[in-house]
């Protein structure tokens, strides 16, 4: 089965440091204003993930959301999860490491997407095997 979400070897340096200072980790891919559409990351038992946004997967073990209406943009994509040099998002976790997360993309091909639409991601009010994961009503 084709996967929404990756990550690369430098993105999980960064979110086990990150973890290793603040525990449990939850991301999630907005289409914000202060911070453009950065994947942000946040402490799991501070972060309330909206009951509509979609779950994509997982770094390591760290649940990655998407607003529902960014997902509508992004469906057709794979979201690779980089990290580059420069100051993260101003909520985000990374901000004080120097670095910042970055989504990449790549288009599915015809087969990969016919394969994903069998199995539309699942939104955070269905999500209950992840522990400390908040949502709003």
């Amino acid at each position: 089965m084709s996967k929404r979400l990756s990550f690369t070897d430098e993105t999980k340096k960064l979110v086990d440091e990150i973890e290793e200072i603040n525990g449990d980790l939850v991301f999630h891919q907005s289409g914000g204003c202060c911070d453009g559409s950065a994947p942000m990351c946040f402490p799991r038992n501070e972060f309330r993930v909206g009951s509509r946004d979609k779950y994509l997967g997982l770094i390591g073990t760290h649940p990655f959301f998407i607003a529902d209406d960014q997902f509508s943009y992004w469906e057709h994509t794979h979201l690779i999860i980089d990290v580059v040099p420069g100051r993260g998002g101003m909520f985000s976790l990374e901000g004080p490491s120097g670095k910042r997360f970055l989504t990449r993309s790549r288009v599915f091909s015809d087969a990969e997407f016919s394969e994903l639409k069998l199995e539309p991601p699942l939104s955070a009010r269905e999500i209950d095997f992840i522990d400390g994961l908040k949502t709003t009503s």
